[in-house]
C-alpha cells in the first residue's frame, strides 16, 4: 500500500509543510531542486532521491546536472555511498531513455589537475587559505592537501555541467545535510561568499532542506551562517 493510504494524516500535514517552506524561499525551482536532491544523497536516503531526482528531471534539472550532483557528493559522503545514488541515477536516467555515458564534463588532464584544482580552491576559500594550508602541512600529511586540490577541487568541483555558485550551494547543502561537518560548513559558508551567494541564499537551501534533514542538522546550519554571514 501507497504511505498516502497507511498515513494519510502524516502526508497531509508533512506535504503541507513542505509546501510552507517553500513558500519563505527564493531560490529558483532549478537550484532548489539541484540542492535537496544532493541533500538527500548526504542523508543517504535512496528512495525519496529516486522521488525527488524523477520531479527534478521532469522540472529544469538536465540529465547532466543530476549526474554532476551525484559526482560531487563523492567529494564529501565518499565512493562507498555516492556509487549507490549513481546507479540509481543511470537506472532513472536510462528509463526515460537517455543515452549513456553522457557528455563529459572535465575541464582537467592528468598532467593540470593538481593546478587547475587548487586555481579553483583559491577562488572558492581565497588563495591565501590554500597557501597556508598548504604551509601549515608537516611532510607527511602534505597529500592530504594535494588530494583536495587535484581531487576534490580539479576533478570534481572544476567541472562544467554546474557553475561555480551553484556548485557551492550544493556542497553547503551536503556538509549541513551529512551531520558531524561542522568545521566543513563553517568553511563553505565563508566559500559561499566568496563566489558571491549571500546569507539570502544560505538561508534559503537551509529552509527548503528543513522537511528533508530535519531540525538538528538545520539549526547548526543556521548557526554556521549567523557565524559566518551575520544579518545586517
Amino acid at each position: 500500500m501507497r504511505i498516502t493510504e497507511t498515513d494519510p494524516e502524516f502526508t497531509q500535514y508533512s506535504t503541507a509543510f513542505v509546501a510552507e517552506t517553500l513558500r519563505h524561499a527564493s531560490l529558483s525551482d532549478h537550484d532548489r531542486l539541484v540542492v535537496q536532491i544532493g541533500a538527500v544523497v548526504a542523508a543517504g536516503a535512496q528512495t525519496t532521491f529516486r522521488d525527488l531526482l524523477g520531479t527534478a528531471l521532469d522540472d529544469t534539472v538536465t540529465p547532466v546536472e543530476a549526474k554532476e550532483v551525484v559526482y560531487q557528493a563523492v567529494a564529501y559522503v565518499g565512493l562507498a555511498r555516492a556509487s549507490e545514488f549513481l546507479a540509481i541515477t543511470n537506472e532513472v536516467l536510462t528509463a526515460r531513455g537517455v543515452a549513456l555515458p553522457l557528455e563529459g564534463q572535465s575541464t582537467t588532464t592528468p598532467e593540470d589537475r593538481l593546478e587547475r584544482g587548487r586555481a579553483v580552491q583559491g577562488t572558492v576559500v581565497g588563495s591565501e587559505r590554500v597557501d597556508a594550508m598548504y604551509d601549515g602541512s608537516d611532510d607527511d600529511t602534505l597529500h592530504f592537501q594535494r588530494f583536495l586540490s587535484g581531487n576534490c577541487f580539479g576533478d570534481t568541483v572544476g567541472r562544467t555541467g554546474l557553475d561555480l555558485r551553484t556548485r557551492e550551494l550544493l556542497t553547503f547543502a551536503m556538509l549541513v545535510a551529512l551531520g558531524g561537518a561542522d568545521g566543513q560548513v563553517r568553511g563553505h559558508v565563508a566559500g559561499n561568499l566568496h563566489v558571491g551567494n549571500t546569507r539570502g541564499d544560505l538561508l534559503d537551501v537551509l529552509t527548503v532542506l528543513v522537511p528533508w534533514i530535519g531540525y538538528p542538522r538545520t539549526l547548526n546550519g543556521l548557526t554556521a551562517v549567523n557565524e559566518g554571514a551575520p544579518a545586517a
